[in-house]
């Protein structure tokens, strides 16, 4: 069954291991998560856990959400998702779920919003190599050919200039390092998707290796 948390993204550090390893790690601080809802078969037509995260300012909320919250006895979450394949027994309405749920060692899946980078070109975007930088050249930095003259139209999913970045990322098989339970911080080695103080969610690893 799967298992999962929200948390905001810290920043990096680093560890050390007991025979000396660096190990760099993403700090999560991931306070009690409240579960507002449980999706069944008979009233959605699937099934899946619902949870929130990181109270919302009243001034900003509305009152579809406080009513959806007070059945849960909490107040209106910022951020909200579901997982799942969860095992819905374990859970009650209005539960909180802690970092405690994961262990030291556990793989992990960690989905975020990758940082925005704004509108950029094909060789920043998709990688593309550019063209000869002497004076000569007309051709430096543009997207290059856009296809074959005979169809006289762009096909779609031409790499092109755009807009890069704010897409959600899943980044799979993710260690954890160490679990804080009193801090409610979990340690993941390597990195994860999005900026500083970004939400991001945790499950565990699909695809375990």
């Amino acid at each position: 069954m799967t298992k999962g948390i929200l948390g905001r993204k810290i920043g990096m550090t680093q560890l050390f291991t007991e025979n000396g390893e660096l190990v760099p790690v993403t700090v999560i601080q991931a306070e009690p998560n409240v579960v507002l809802q449980k999706r069944t078969l008979e009233n959605d037509g699937y099934e899946a856990l619902q949870f929130g995260f990181a109270d919302e300012k009243e001034s900003r909320t509305n009152k579809a959400k406080k009513g959806h919250a007070e059945k849960a006895n909490t107040a209106p979450k910022r951020y909200v998702r579901e997982i799942r394949n969860a095992n819905l027994d374990e859970y009650e309405v209005g539960q909180e779920i802690s970092v405690d749920i994961f262990e030291a060692g556990e793989k992990v899946d960690v989905t975020g919003t990758s940082k925005g980078k704004g509108f950029q070109g094909a060789i920043k975007r998709h990688g593309q190599q550019r063209g000869p930088m002497g004076h000569g050249s007309h051709y430096h930095r543009s997207p290059g050919a856009m296809g074959a003259i005979d169809a006289m139209r762009v096909f779609k999913g031409k790499k092109l200039p755009g807009h890069m970045g704010s897409e959600q990322i899943t980044i799979q098989n993710l260690e954890v390092v160490s679990v804080d339970a009193e801090k409610n911080l979990l340690l993941i080695k390597g990195n994860v998707p999005g900026a500083k103080k970004s939400y991001v969610k945790i499950t565990s690893a699909i695809r375990a290796n």
